[in-house]
């Protein structure tokens, strides 16, 4: 059974959700769902306290995870799940609908490392990569 974690910023949660439940409904497991650690995405409403623990969880995610999605644009945390990706070797797809990642004035050095798979365009494109790379 293939393990996902999908990073991305509150922005996207909507794309994150789409995302997950589809890897699911194909018989992947979500090792996190981070989504709804945060009500409504409002950072306000989570203590200082809680940050330790969810970022433990979203660290052990990453790790436990046989592919790693990552949804551009994405917020410091998203950031820092994709270097625990690289860094744990794990299959890592970039996604973005625009030309962000090509771009100079948005991208980062770190997504141009050949160990990342990047794909352009559309969701269902990204999860037809996504389906093709099991095989």
């Amino acid at each position: 059974m293939k393990k996902s974690y999908v990073a991305s910023s509150f922005r996207n949660i909507v794309n994150v959700r789409y995302i997950a439940q589809t890897l699911e409904s194909r018989g992947y497991v979500n090792t996190f769902d981070w989504t709804h650690e945060r009500i409504g995405g409002d950072v306000a409403k989570v203590a200082l306290g809680d940050l330790r623990s969810i970022g433990q969880r979203e660290r052990d995610a990453v790790m436990a995870a046989d592919v790693v999605v990552v949804l551009l644009p994405g917020g410091k945390g998203t950031h820092v799940e994709l270097g625990i990706a690289i860094a744990q070797g794990r299959v890592t797809i970039l996604h973005s609908p625009e030309e962000v990642i090509n771009n100079l004035d948005t991208t980062s050095t770190f997504y141009h490392l050949p160990e990342l798979e990047k794909c352009h365009g559309t969701l269902d494109d990204l999860l037809a990569m996504i389906i093709e790379h099991e095989k």
